[in-house]
């Protein structure tokens, strides 16, 4: 069977037949490590097609995710820092605060489009 690539990482694929369907799983190609979901299918093809689907998905999911903590990490240092700026900037401080928000918002909504479309 060979290896799934996602984003940066290789999966190795085991498929085993179970009664009347297959069961596909994923292991870190570098660890042997397990990861992720089982997935079956009613034949072997279905079965790691629907494994490499929730591999994509949970990538997508991962950097997603990453993005909307890190617009989160952004707007929070902004607010801290915007505690100690003198009355001059407040108005330069305030848009800023408000174009974090909205890239914040923007991450939030992505990861939400990401989540809807998670596979079965």
């Amino acid at each position: 069977m060979p290896d799934i690539v996602v984003g940066p990482q290789r999966y190795r694929v085991r498929v085993a037949p179970e009664g009347s369907r297959w069961i596909a799983t994923a292991e870190v190609a570098d660890t042997g490590k397990r990861f992720g979901a089982e997935c079956s299918g009613g034949s072997e093809t279905e079965a790691v097609d629907r494994l490499r689907e929730w591999l994509t998905w949970q990538h997508q999911h991962e950097s997603t995710l990453e993005a909307l903590q890190l617009a989160e990490r952004t707007y929070h240092k902004l607010l801290a820092a915007s505690a100690f700026v003198s009355p001059g900037e407040g108005a330069t401080s305030l848009e800023a605060k408000r174009e974090s928000l909205n890239a914040v918002e923007q991450a939030r909504r992505q990861l939400d489009e990401v989540r809807a479309r998670r596979p079965s």
